[in-house]
């Protein structure tokens, strides 16, 4: 059969109307009860992919859905515009970055505008605005006058491939490039830094505030890396040095057989032994060209991961020397840089104890039987002096403390994974930070009406691992505000992220020119009531995005009650190809214009919201097209149900009845199913319902004497109006069909169910066993005999008669009986 409707020429017409008619353009004074949708804004790369596709359709029905439930629904759009991308198509074509950004702009725009999804254009940011960049600088500027921001010589995470710096964030597992997939490597740089750590307690503990996805807050848990545990003082053999050593386990420290330092601590150079300084110096050099994922690394065998420096750390639980040794899993970003090893009670310090052929000495008695390795469980203190006997182990630890302070050497102390955020990029294509370095005044914050600093359009661009503003005089060189003397542009920009860490905020008034955020309209719709987008960003974005919300309050640039940006996360599911995430670095994407171009828009939303629980990934099959064909084929019979082209689908005018009646009560319980649905993002059993909806109207309509036609009407109706923001155009053709020029299905209000139309007439079907009455069984009239067998077989005379006997056989034949024989 061919298709009931034109889709292309459906969709194109609604797509102008909702334009021109401006239907979901918000006022900020907008009387309605307001609510903030909003999907994470892309970069743009090109027309958009399936991923797009399956991210704005969610953030789409939720829109729609919304706003016809009444809500004054803020839904803008914009584009996290910086990247390196850009600049690398300019080092292989000659493109300029803004040329081919604003070309990539236009494509995805386009993209996005086929597909349905309808926003408030009007508020449309783009990271490479000039009055977005001149904000992004005045922030750096109240960063920097409150301490927020600042400078410092640091090892950092150096990627060959993109020529620039990486934060922490940005290095894979396997210590490559998110990007460019190269192997990362350290360098000493001079930095720009934001001190996110002045944060991490309120970041960690307002977690459990926030409607988001347990695994998302459990990722930035982690990420922060909250310990409680001691810090104290080991004295060096034979010096005056001190080695200051955090550790959880206090505790354990009887079984402390040797000391580990990260191969950065500032004692290496002064506590290795002469003999074997030209070993320990190859070792450090070695260890520092490593990324750090692959330094943490456990299934790397332990042996040449290490390195006796010769020196001996005086143990001050037992005053025993042992050896200080370098380690490569050892880090000088966390805790204070040093260790104390107890391989009994650490399985890492137990395979490096083994490979260097170090003792092993138990503080904790392990359960009879153990035969692993190192134990960390509760048990008996051993070998513990004045701790041995105790079992539990928060009082051993407590007890350790205690004497740590009492000897003045150490004290309770908590530490953090979490590091200060590294926001300066070797890179053209972002925004520059706005400070100038002067001779004679040093670190000179260029004045906010000076702001902002844009880019040159002529520099040249080279991957020569200096950012090409360094190259261009006319940007490098300028006056000192402050002396008037000749001085030097900062030639690194920030990086990305800084962009899309605020941008939510700027969409509640995008038009106010002189400050980043109008407090009032930041009152009205923040915090975002839902976002939307990848678990990707679970310790990227959105970690970076909570620290700015706090941070712009605290310098005044934001309300300062709001305090997190995203009051509910959803994460969408990853569509995979041949097992591997879809993604453009391995051509595996597939265009959406096809489907757009064939079978429709509303098609492809459909299959998107029906293929499986949003949150799951999917992957993309040979067999997908098929399925996005049947989505179109229920469109299809959705049309010819609602054009009266389908058989019987006009209806009749004779009186209504009991079927008539049951029509009316599941269109109600589809209302409460649907909405349901909606409410938990179960949009796969939403279109099944739908589905299942349609195929009903079909058998009414084809029943004996015809569907009522007032019933078959308010039926499809409701149907058109649960669609409408799954499939918005055919819906929105269909409804106009049915009601008038002029008629538009989504500015209806969403449908309610009657109550009354939900409670469901029971029936009583009697239970025999053997033939004869033995009990009664009361069940709703659309029970499956599966059902009516089970709730015949749980009731308790039955049972008695069972005897706990299984029946040989049970002949249900609802809704009159269920004869069970034994």
């Amino acid at each position: 059969m061919s298709n009931a409707y034109d889709a292309q020429a459906v969709e194109s017409l609604w797509q102008a109307r909702w334009s021109t008619e401006r239907t979901y353009e918000v006022g900020n004074d907008d009387p309605r009860p307001p609510i903030y949708v909003l999907c994470m804004y892309p970069y743009p790369s090109g027309p958009a992919h399936q991923g797009h596709v399956r991210n704005y359709t969610f953030g789409d029905l939720n829109v729609r859905w919304r706003t016809m439930q009444g809500y004054a629904v803020l839904s803008p759009f914009g584009f996290d515009s910086f990247g390196l991308p850009a600049e690398n198509a300019a080092i292989k074509s000659g493109i300029q970055p803004r040329v081919f950004t604003d070309a990539r702009i236009g494509e995805l725009s386009s993209s996005v505008v086929r597909l349905g999804a309808v926003y408030d254009w009007r508020r449309t940011v783009r990271s490479h605005d000039p009055i977005y960049m001149k904000f992004d600088q005045v922030i750096f500027l109240r960063f920097l006058e409150a301490g927020l921001a600042y400078r410092k010589k640091a090892p950092v995470n150096w990627c060959p491939g993109c020529n620039t710096v990486l934060a922490n964030e940005q290095v894979r597992s396997d210590g490559t490039c998110e990007r460019s997939g190269d192997l990362v490597v350290k360098k000493d740089l001079e930095q720009w830094f934001f001190r996110i750590t002045a944060y991490q307690d309120d970041l960690l503990a307002a977690l459990d505030t926030l409607e988001w996805p347990e695994r998302v807050k459990t990722m930035q848990r982690n990420w922060i890396g909250r310990s409680e545990g001691a810090q104290f003082e080991m004295a060096v053999a034979g010096s005056d040095e001190r080695i200051d050593v955090f550790t959880t386990r206090p505790d354990t420290a009887f079984g402390m057989t040797f000391v580990v330092l990260a191969p950065e601590h500032p004692l290496v150079p002064t506590i290795t032994a002469p003999e074997r300084r030209q070993e320990v110096t190859a070792f450090v050099e070695r260890v520092r060209q490593k990324p750090e994922i692959e330094r943490q690394s456990t299934e790397i065998s332990f042996e040449k991961r290490g390195i006796f420096t010769g020196a001996y750390a005086i143990n001050p639980f037992n005053g025993k020397e042992v050896p200080i040794y370098l380690a490569d899993y050892v880090l000088m970003g966390y805790g204070t840089g040093a260790i104390m090893a107890v391989p009994a009670e650490d399985q890492r310090d137990w395979e490096f104890a083994t490979a260097y052929a170090l003792p092993i000495i138990r503080t904790v008695q392990p359960p009879e039987g153990w035969e692993g390795e190192a134990y960390t469980g509760d048990g008996p203190r051993i070998n513990s002096a004045w701790l041995n006997g105790i079992v539990d182990t928060g009082e051993a630890k407590q007890k350790a403390n205690e004497w740590l302070e009492e000897k003045g050497i150490g004290k309770r102390a908590v530490q953090y994974r979490l590091r200060d955020w590294l926001v300066s990029r070797q890179r053209y294509w972002g925004t520059p930070i706005p400070v100038i370095y002067c001779p004679d005044d040093g670190i000179v914050p260029v004045p906010e009406e000076d702001l902002p600093v844009l880019l040159p359009d002529n520099v040249q661009f080279l991957p020569t691992g200096e950012s090409p503003l360094r190259k261009d005089e006319a940007f490098l060189w300028t006056t000192c505000p402050r002396c008037g003397g000749r001085a030097q542009r900062e030639t690194d920009t920030m990086d990305t992220f800084v962009a899309s860490s605020w941008y939510f905020l700027r969409f509640c008034d995008p038009w106010v020119t002189d400050v980043p955020v109008d407090e009032k309209a930041a009152e009205r719709w923040m915090p975002v009531d839902q976002y939307i987008g990848g678990i990707e960003h679970a310790i990227l974005h959105l970690l970076y995005a909570r620290f700015y919300t706090r941070a712009l309050g605290d310098v005044g640039l934001s309300p300062k009650d709001i305090s997190e940006p995203f009051k509910r996360l959803f994460t969408q599911g990853m569509i995979r190809m041949d097992g591997t995430k879809m993604s453009k670095s391995k051509g595996n994407l597939i265009a959406p214009e096809k489907y757009f171009d064939s079978v429709g828009a509303d098609s492809l939303r459909i299959f998107h919201l029906f293929v499986g629980p949003p949150a799951d990934d999917f992957d993309w099959t040979d067999q997908t097209d098929d399925v996005i064909e049947g989505c179109r084929h229920f469109l299809d019979r959705v049309w010819r149900l609602a054009t009266g082209e389908a058989e019987g689908s006009v209806g009749t005018e004779r009186g209504p009845g009991r079927a008539d009646d049951e029509v009316t009560k599941a269109t109600h319980r589809l209302i409460e199913r649907v909405t349901r649905d909606f409410e938990r993002w179960s949009y796969n059993t939403a279109v099944a319902a739908l589905r299942e909806h349609t195929n009903l109207l079909y058998r009414y309509t084809q029943s004996e004497g015809g569907a009522h036609r007032a019933t078959l009407t308010q039926s499809v109706d409701t149907l058109l109006l649960l669609l409408a923001p799954m499939a918005p155009h055919v819906s929105a053709e269909l409804w106009e069909r049915r009601h008038g020029e002029g008629a538009r299905a989504h500015s209806q209000p969403w449908p309610v169910a009657d109550p009354a139309m939900l409670e469901e007439e029971l029936i009583t079907l009697v239970v025999q066993v053997n033939g004869k009455l033995r009990d009664k069984v009361t069940v709703p009239p659309t029970a499956t005999e599966e059902e009516v067998v089970a709730a015949a077989l749980a009731r308790p005379k039955v049972a008695a008669q069972l005897d706990g006997r299984e029946p040989s056989r049970v002949i249900a034949r609802p809704p009159h009986l269920v004869n069970i024989v034994i």
